[in-house]
Formats: C-alpha cells, sequence, structure tokens
C-alpha cells in the first residue's frame, strides 16, 4: 500500500511539474488549443484591405468576443469585434452603406469590416500609435484625446489592462497561429 501511495505521490508531482512547464512555455499546439482562430479568411483579407497586422485583428475578436459573433455587451457592442450601432451606423454612412441595421453587426463578414475600417481610421488619427489606437478602441477617442491633450498616460486602469492584454494575445496569434494568419 505504500508503494503504491508512494507511486501515485510521484505520478502527481511528475504531472503537476508537467503541466507547469506547459502553462509556463506555452508550445503553439497549447495556444492554439487555449487561443482558437476563426474567421480566418475573413481577418487576413480584411487586415490585407486596411492594411493592419492580421494577428492584432485575431487578438482584438478574441478579447472583445471570444469569436461568438452574436455576443452583445451590456454597453450595447455587438459581435466579434463588439462594434456599437452608433459606431457602426457612422461607419456604414462613410463607406456608401445605405442600408444598415443593426442585426448586420451580428454577421461575422460585416462586423469584421466595421471594425477593421475602425481601427485604420484610429491608426491614421494616432499616429500609427498601436497603444493608443486600442485605448480609443476600448475606451472611446474622448477620452484619449483628453488624455492627450494634458500630456497623460493611458488614465483607466481597465484600460491599460485592456491594451497589455491585446498587445499578449497579438504575439500569442501571431506565434501559434502564423501559418494561417500570415501563409
Amino acid at each position: 500500500m505504500r508503494r503504491l501511495a508512494a507511486f501515485v505521490g510521484v505520478l502527481l508531482v511528475v504531472a503537476v511539474a508537467a503541466a507547469v512547464i506547459v502553462w509556463k512555455t506555452s508550445p503553439p499546439w497549447y495556444e492554439r488549443i487555449r487561443y482558437p482562430l476563426h474567421y480566418t479568411a475573413t481577418i487576413r483579407e480584411r487586415a490585407a484591405t486596411e492594411k493592419l497586422d492580421p494577428a492584432l485583428l485575431a487578438a482584438v475578436i478574441y478579447q472583445e468576443s471570444k469569436f461568438r459573433p452574436t455576443v452583445q455587451s451590456d454597453a450595447g457592442a455587438i459581435g466579434l469585434m463588439q462594434v456599437t450601432p452608433a459606431t457602426a451606423q457612422g461607419i456604414a454612412e462613410r463607406t456608401g452603406g445605405t442600408a444598415f441595421t443593426v442585426d448586420d453587426l451580428k454577421d461575422p463578414t460585416i462586423n469584421i469590416r466595421y471594425g477593421t475600417w475602425y481601427l485604420h481610421d484610429l491608426f491614421a488619427k494616432y499616429g500609427g500609435n498601436e497603444r493608443l489606437v486600442l485605448a480609443a478602441y476600448n475606451a472611446g477617442q474622448g477620452n484619449v484625446d483628453r488624455w492627450q491633450q494634458a500630456g497623460e498616460a493611458i488614465q483607466f486602469p481597465e484600460t491599460r489592462a485592456y491594451v497589455d492584454r491585446v498587445e499578449h494575445l497579438q504575439k500569442v496569434y501571431r506565434d501559434a497561429w502564423h501559418s494561417q494568419l500570415y501563409g
């Protein structure tokens, strides 16, 4: 009985050590399980059209919706990239759309198109500064503009965490899904 208990103890220690190693080193196969990728063709197409990093788009989508196309936030943002109806209406008008409906935001292709157009617009506004772009995507342009005018960094802890998280996820998606996103 003691031998069995010792064997089970050793087996448990080895299993825990292996789990820690996998968690700390996060090989690509593990990251692909942990961070799925969907809508790859649309992400690649829209990234190319808007001259954005496909891994950034995948990271924003994962952070915003975990790739769930019909999810809706408490603030009313909808879909994969969590675009608000008001923002989507503005994008539709600026890009020649005439028949926008709120349900369009549940369509992955439309949602990704609007979200990537908006990110591209933010990159143009903020001179390519990815951290400011992501902060504006999360907290709104008005907040980021006020912080910049006051010479301040990102003031909302939630927004700082969001920016850090998306930038981390961008690296994860770039490494784990490189051939699918850039192939």
